[in-house]
């Protein structure tokens, strides 16, 4: 990601601002995806996160950490969501997900549904998006070694589900 693009962002140009949201929409649907079902929920939570961010970007501290800090919005924002959700309706699990675009992509979703819907984030950030340990540590607001752990029970879940 440039740094500069941030940069000329967090000096209120719009056009780069633009530019990173369009370098960042797709693993920000991914992330939303994993978090909801409804394509109009994941379609309201990235405006929402689209929105903040473009109001607060100027508090971005370090630039290198665009990506990051963008991504802990969207998942703040799915949180609040699915809060809300629970407080005033039972959630559907039923709705099946769109469709994903290629095959790898579907298998990947495939196996994600193994997990319990707590490590699917964790799963998706470190491996649909190559974000490191750290860094998902830092996006969900957890102890770094408890995403390692995560990481290693999960894929020997995955393991014993492929094995069948």
């Amino acid at each position: 990601m440039d740094m500069l693009l941030v940069k000329k962002a967090q000096r209120n140009d719009t056009a780069a601002f633009i530019q990173l949201i369009e370098e960042n929409k797709t693993a920000l649907y991914k992330a939303a995806k994993s978090y909801l079902s409804s394509e109009e929920d994941i379609a309201d939570v990235m405006q929402d996160t689209i929105l903040s961010a473009y109001e607060h970007i100027g508090e971005l501290k370090t630039a290198s950490y665009f990506k990051t800090w963008l991504t802990r919005i969207l998942i703040n924002r799915c949180t609040d969501m699915l809060r809300q959700q629970r407080q005033t309706v039972s959630i559907e699990l039923t709705e099946e997900p769109a469709a994903p675009q290629k095959e790898s992509e579907y298998e990947f979703y495939e196996l994600l549904k193994e997990l319990p819907q707590s490590d699917r984030a964790i799963f998706l950030l470190y491996y649909g998006e190559g974000f490191n340990t750290r860094e998902v540590a830092e996006i969900l607001s957890m102890n770094e070694n408890t995403v390692k752990s995560r990481l290693k029970r999960g894929r020997k879940k995955l393991a014993q589900a492929i094995s069948y």
